[in-house]
């Protein structure tokens, strides 16, 4: 079983929106709080027309200009609301700035109610949008710089490139693709991306059953044994696992009673899949360290990862998240093997 050797967490940042600024300088205040306790990583999710981060790239931006050494991560950008070539120019910015610390993550497909935004979206061009993985082939050739005009190269003041600039050196390596199928697992793969895991996966009739191993682990540690059979490194090719996990060493009594509320209320929806697209849900671990490493290491897709970024509930309190971040670094960090960052 390999030893964790990176941990990061997770933030939907949300914010009320009769005072928007105070939700985002909390997200910027835990991404710099996680630095000062080690964690190796932060990520944000990404949320359009919610009370959350819309903008991952000016968020993670600010978050360049306070911390120094964590990685910067967004858990998934929808490319489906993107254009490949500006999403590239912002990305390569954000890492020039950060000192080659950011790591998106994006996903693909049509943008969630598509119907509804469309208008105001692709006004002029809804219909013919492409939101295949041909999306994200545009993007790669961008940050991976490959020329995006021909023969646009002159000199002097007005000087162009035929390449997205800024280019930022090793960025292409940090990409991350958020699969939830062994399809889209395997894509990954052959494309040389990084795979990120969630608490969620797509039922698969690929997946055969085995004994003793729960459904959403046994498709979780498939899809990742498909993705590194289809990746160019092999068992190297890297993968991070982001289940929602609640330490509750130095919880006070009535946040342990909440979480442990929170956890009971969404464990239903983990029985069986869910919806159209028949999603399956893992349970959320709530509990002392100890326990949750126990049950961690006996889970079988984390038995496949040496890197996790644990999702935060969504809707906890400021205070809660600080308590979480520090049982990670202090008492589940250490108990799942890894060791705090410079």
């Amino acid at each position: 079983m390999p030893r964790l050797s990176k941990l990061g967490f997770l933030t939907i940042g949300l914010f009320d929106p009769a005072s928007p600024r105070a939700g985002h300088e909390s997200t910027l205040g835990l991404i710099a709080h996680g630095e000062s306790l080690g964690l190796d990583s932060a990520w944000v999710r990404h949320r359009h027309l919610q009370y959350g981060i819309s903008s991952p790239v000016a968020v993670l931006a600010a978050a360049t200009q306070r911390t120094s050494r964590i990685q910067l991560g967004t858990a998934v950008t929808p490319l489906g609301w993107e254009n490949p070539l500006r999403l590239a120019e912002d990305w390569a910015t954000v890492d020039v700035l950060s000192g080659g610390r950011l790591n998106p993550g994006f996903s693909v497909g049509p943008p969630a109610r598509y119907e509804e935004v469309k208008g105001a979206l692709y006004p002029d061009t809804a219909e013919a949008e492409d939101f295949s993985y041909a999306r994200v082939s545009r993007l790669l050739a961008c940050v991976r710089g490959e020329a995006v005009t021909a023969g646009g190269a002159t000199t002097g003041f007005e000087a162009r490139s035929d390449l997205v600039q800024p280019q930022s050196p090793g960025l292409g390596r940090r990409l991350w693709y958020g699969a939830g199928s062994l399809r889209s697992a395997r894509w990954a793969g052959e494309q040389g991306l990084n795979l990120l895991t969630s608490s969620v996966v797509k039922w698969d009739p690929e997946v055969a059953p085995d004994t003793g191993v729960p459904p959403f682990a046994a498709i979780q540690r498939a899809q990742i044994r498909a993705f590194r059979a289809a990746h160019p490194d092999g068992a190297r090719a890297r993968v991070s696992q982001g289940l929602v996990v609640v330490p509750t060493d130095s919880a006070t009594p009535a946040q342990r009673e909440r979480y442990a509320a929170y956890a009971r209320e969404r464990l239903p929806r983990t029985t069986a899949p869910q919806g159209p697209a028949g999603l399956l849900f893992a349970p959320d671990l709530v509990g002392p360290s100890a326990e949750l490493a126990e049950r961690l290491h006996a889970d079988a897709a984390f038995q496949e990862v040496d890197e996790v970024a644990f999702a935060l509930p969504f809707d906890f309190a400021y205070e809660d998240y600080v308590q979480i971040l520090g049982d990670f670094a202090h008492h589940l960090g250490p108990a799942l093997g890894w060791k705090p960052g410079a």
